[in-house]
C-alpha cells in the first residue's frame, strides 16, 4: 500500500459535512459542562447522604464508583474538546475552562494537551504514535507478551492486559510514557524537558503540574476534616473509574484485527487518521460521553467540530467514506476482549503492519 492510494482528500470530506455544524456555541457548550457537573455533584450528594460509609455498603459503593466515574468521564471528555479549541474561537477561553475541567480529575491539562496533539499528528503511525502503540511480533516485548500468552492461556492472558489498560494504564503512561510512541522512549508528562514535552512546555507543564498539587492538596485537608474513607469513597473510587473509561476509549478507537498500523513507508495523516474505530457503548454511557466513543473517526478528522454536532455531521462522514468508515456493532465488553486478546502486529508488506492471531 503506498502513499498515495486514498482516493478521498479532507477537504473533499469536509465539503460533504454541512458548514453551520463547524460553528462553535459558547452557550450551547456551557450547557453540557452544566449537565456533566451538576450530575456528578449530585450523584455524590445522594451517595453522601445516603448510603452509610462501612464495609457493609462496599458493593453499593463500587457501584456508585462506577456510575458517578463514568458520569465524570464527560468532564474529562468536555476538558479534552477544549484542548482541541472546540469550545470557543479564542482560544484562551478554550484553555481557561478545560484547565478548570481536566485539573479537577488530576489531568495535567496542558501536557496532555501536548502529547494529544502528537497522537492526532500521528496517529497509527507504528513508531512515532502516541498512546497505545501496538507492540510488534517477533521484538524483545512481543516475544515477552506471546509467551505471557502460551503460558497463561488467552482467557487469563486477556484479563492481564484488560486489568493493565483499565487500572494501570493512564498512570504508567502519565508517569513513564508506556504506550507511547517508540521513537520517543522514555517520556513523562511531569518532566521537562524530555521527547514529548520540549523546554518550550517548562512554563505550560509547570502550570499543570501546580494545579494538580492544589488540587490533591484540597483533597488532604479533606481528609484530615473526615477520613480517608470518604474521600475514597467519593472521590477516588470514581477517579479511577474515570481514568479506567480514558483508557479503554483510546486503546479499543485505535487498535483491532482488521485495523491496520503504518510505518513510515505507508503512512500518511489521513490514511492514519482513517484507522480510527467507531464503537458500540450502550447508549446510557454514549450520552453520558457526549458520543465520544461513537463519532471518534469524525473528532479524528476534525477535532474542533463541536461534540454537539458529532452525531449529526457523523451522517455524512459515513455516507462519503463508504468502506473507508471503521464501525465495530459488537457489544462493548466483547470488543473489549477481543482487542485485549491481540499480542502484538505483524508487518505485512508495504509498510502496513496488522494484529495477528496467535
Amino acid at each position: 500500500m503506498s502513499k498515495k492510494d486514498l482516493e478521498i482528500t479532507l477537504g473533499q470530506i469536509r465539503k460533504v459535512i454541512p458548514q453551520h455544524l463547524f460553528k462553535k456555541n459558547e452557550l450551547r457548550f456551557l450547557v453540557s459542562v452544566g449537565q456533566a457537573i451538576s450530575c456528578t455533584t449530585l450523584l455524590a450528594y445522594l451517595a453522601y447522604n445516603y448510603i452509610p460509609l462501612n464495609w457493609l455498603s462496599l458493593p453499593i459503593w463500587v457501584i456508585y464508583a462506577f456510575i458517578t466515574g463514568t458520569t465524570a468521564t464527560g468532564i474529562w471528555v468536555l476538558g479534552h474538546e477544549c484542548s482541541h479549541f472546540a469550545f470557543s474561537d479564542t482560544k484562551w477561553l478554550n484553555d481557561a475552562l478545560g484547565f478548570m475541567l481536566h485539573q479537577a480529575l488530576l489531568v495535567p491539562y496542558f501536557s496532555l494537551q501536548h502529547s494529544h496533539a502528537i497522537h492526532h499528528a500521528k496517529t497509527n503511525h507504528l513508531y512515532e504514535g502516541e498512546t497505545h502503540t501496538p507492540v510488534i511480533i517477533g521484538s524483545k516485548v512481543g516475544k515477552i507478551y506471546q509467551k505471557m500468552k502460551d503460558i497463561l492461556g488467552e482467557e487469563c492472558f486477556t484479563c492481564i492486559q484488560i486489568f493493565n489498560i483499565a487500572v494501570l494504564g493512564w498512570p504508567l503512561y502519565f508517569l513513564i510514557g508506556v504506550s507511547g510512541g517508540s521513537a520517543r522512549g522514555f517520556t513523562s508528562h511531569l518532566i521537562v524537558p524530555n521527547k514529548l514535552l520540549p523546554k518550550k512546555m517548562l512554563l505550560k507543564t509547570t502550570i499543570s503540574n501546580l494545579g494538580m498539587c492544589l488540587v490533591i492538596y484540597y483533597l488532604y485537608k479533606w481528609y484530615l476534616a473526615t477520613s480517608f474513607a470518604e474521600v475514597m469513597a467519593l472521590y477516588i473510587g470514581p477517579y479511577l473509574v474515570v481514568n479506567m473509561w480514558l483508557t479503554i476509549i483510546t486503546s479499543m478507537q485505535h487498535n483491532d484485527l482488521d485495523i491496520p498500523h503504518y510505518d513510515e513507508l505507508a503512512w500518511t495523516w489521513l490514511k492514519g487518521n482513517l484507522c480510527t474505530i467507531d464503537r458500540n457503548y450502550p447508549l446510557w454511557i454514549n450520552a453520558q460521553h457526549f458520543d465520544t466513543g461513537t463519532t471518534h473517526v469524525l473528532h479524528h478528522l476534525f477535532s474542533e467540530l463541536p461534540h454537539y454536532n458529532a452525531r449529526e455531521a457523523n451522517i455524512y462522514l459515513k455516507k462519503v467514506l463508504g468502506d473507508l468508515y471503521h464501525q465495530d456493532t459488537n457489544k462493548l465488553w466483547i470488543s473489549l476482549y477481543q482487542t485485549a486478546s491481540l499480542v502484538g502486529v505483524q508487518h505485512q508488506g508495504n509498510g502496513v503492519w496488522k494484529f495477528v492471531r496467535t
